[in-house]
């Protein structure tokens, strides 16, 4: 088939849905499907490594909306070319574009909504949710209803999107994300701990994401244990300028057991992972967790949150431990790992490279998706 997907950002700074377009699309075209990507990044900007892939960066949209006049031209002009289209997101221009090209078109198109219909943002931006009704029934809802298919990551996503708006109404299907193991780096922990000596011998646990609040970062500050020699990594890039709030909860006593590495990527994100003891991840929303998976394949064991959504299946497979996305919570994960026994973390450890080999290996999500587009 040739497949079109279409996503607002490659860059993986933004969060996991560029490294699950990539994963997906990767997957896909060694199937032997041809497979095409637009985005509305600026040409150029991301090296096209992919040699079976070809990406249209468009340019970036105005506003928040990210609205572009060249994104609906593009579609018109090529819209021929495609037996599916995925459109990965909604709430901006591409979602409600696509609709426009396609929904009376004889080519079928699908929707992953990424956990933009999570429950979560309606409580706690109750005003951004009262906006969202006003476009909702002549925008998203019409981009759902018309879909081939609007296909959830997660079982839990399925379920939760349902109480965001009480006029829904949608094709709903299941398919988790994926991603590909990892290549065998032996010196990638030797790197890592030759830049951040004083975690050798040290009890790590490793927080990989955006420093952003809803991941729970503050949390985990404050329930981190003192007076013990846990350290613990905060990964990721500083998006809103919240590293310098982050730093100001760090005492005396945590100062040297805490590090902000920025965002990590080849070998000095797979030796952060070969360092870790675990991997943690208190957030009040997660749609899926591509770095949960990614400490999975690694054969890390993960304290999370059971907002989370995958949380079912670690908690199903004893790949780590649940918790609320509270401070209670947070807390309790840390004791729970810390208070586990070695040959019970060592459990987990092999536990988690079976949840990772059984659940999302990109080969079980690219036959997954294939079973819906076909």
């Amino acid at each position: 088939m040739k497949i079109l997907q279409i996503v607002q950002t490659l860059d993986p700074q933004v969060g996991g849905v560029a490294s699950a377009v990539r994963a997906l699309s990767r997957g896909l075209a060694r199937r032997g499907h041809k497979i095409d990507i637009v985005t509305l990044d600026e040409p150029n900007i991301f090296p096209n490594e992919d040699v079976d892939l070809t990406i249209h960066a468009l340019g970036e949209g105005l506003t928040s909306y990210r609205y572009s006049s060249a994104f609906p031209k593009w579609l018109r002009d090529h819209a021929r070319d495609f037996d599916r289209v995925i459109v990965h997101g909604i709430w901006q221009h591409q979602s409600f574009a696509t609709w426009r090209q396609f929904h009376r078109s004889a080519t079928p198109y699908y929707v992953f909504p990424h956990g933009m219909l999570d429950p979560w943002f309606k409580r706690t931006f109750p005003r951004k949710h009262l906006k969202k009704w006003l476009y909702w029934p002549w925008a998203e809802y019409r981009v759902l209803r018309d879909a081939a298919a609007v296909i959830f990551t997660s079982e839990e996503e399925r379920l939760q999107a349902r109480e965001s708006f009480w006029l829904y109404k949608c094709n709903e299907r299941v398919s988790p994300l994926g991603i590909e193991p990892p290549a065998d780096s032996l010196g990638a922990r030797d790197i890592f701990l030759l830049k951040y000596p004083q975690l050798r011998n040290r009890p790590t646990l490793l927080f990989l994401g955006r420093l952003h609040p809803k991941k729970g970062c503050d949390m985990l500050i404050d329930a981190f244990p003192r007076g013990s020699d846990f350290a613990l990594v905060l990964a990721g890039p500083d998006q809103i300028g919240w590293e310098h709030e982050l730093r100001r909860r760090i005492d005396v006593d945590l100062a040297k057991r805490v590090i902000f590495p920025g965002m990590l990527e080849g070998e000095m994100k797979q030796g952060a992972f070969a360092v870790a003891d675990a991997f943690i991840l208190p957030s009040h929303q997660e749609n899926f967790g591509m770095a949960v998976v990614e400490a999975l394949a690694a054969g890390v064991p993960v304290l999370i949150s059971n907002r989370v959504n995958i949380w079912r299946e670690i908690e199903a497979d004893g790949a780590g431990f649940v918790e609320g996305d509270d401070l209670t919570g947070t807390t309790r994960l840390i004791e729970r790992w810390r208070d586990a026994p070695l040959p019970q973390r060592e459990q987990m450890r092999a536990n988690a490279r079976k949840c990772f080999a059984n659940r999302f290996h990109i080969e079980r999500a690219v036959d997954s998706l294939l079973s819906i587009l076909q």
